[in-house]
């Protein structure tokens, strides 16, 4: 069964940092590209970064979050990681890690609110 635990989630004032982190098992973490989601109260979920597998580890991010989100795994600790730096009010939203490329196999989220 695949299980995905995001956790790091907090509430920080606008500028901090945080670091979200996404425990997974079930499937062979090192061969999957993963994702970062989010949803912000009353919008729908939005794809936020998502990282290659292999020796590449290309990443990939949404305009919005380029040069203050940095995506990145450990595949000897099956973990998933994203680091927020530069926070803004608009980043306030629950934050998904999933498996692929979609959001259908996904954790339970990790709130993430950004207010002063």
């Amino acid at each position: 069964e695949v299980q995905l635990v995001e956790s790091g989630g907090g509430l920080v004032q606008p500028g901090g940092s945080l670091r979200l982190s996404c425990a997974a098992s079930g499937f062979t973490f090192s061969l999957a590209y993963m994702t970062w989601f989010r949803q912000a109260p009353g919008k729908g979920l939005e794809w936020v970064s998502g990282i290659d597998s292999g020796g590449s580890r290309t990443t990939y991010y949404t305009d919005s979050v380029k040069g203050r989100f940095t995506i990145s795994r450990d595949n000897a600790k099956n973990t998933l990681y994203l680091q927020l730096n530069s926070l803004k009010t608009e980043d306030t939203a629950m934050y998904y890690c999933a498996k692929g490329y979609d959001a259908g196999v996904r954790g339970q989220g990790t709130q993430v609110t950004v207010s002063s």
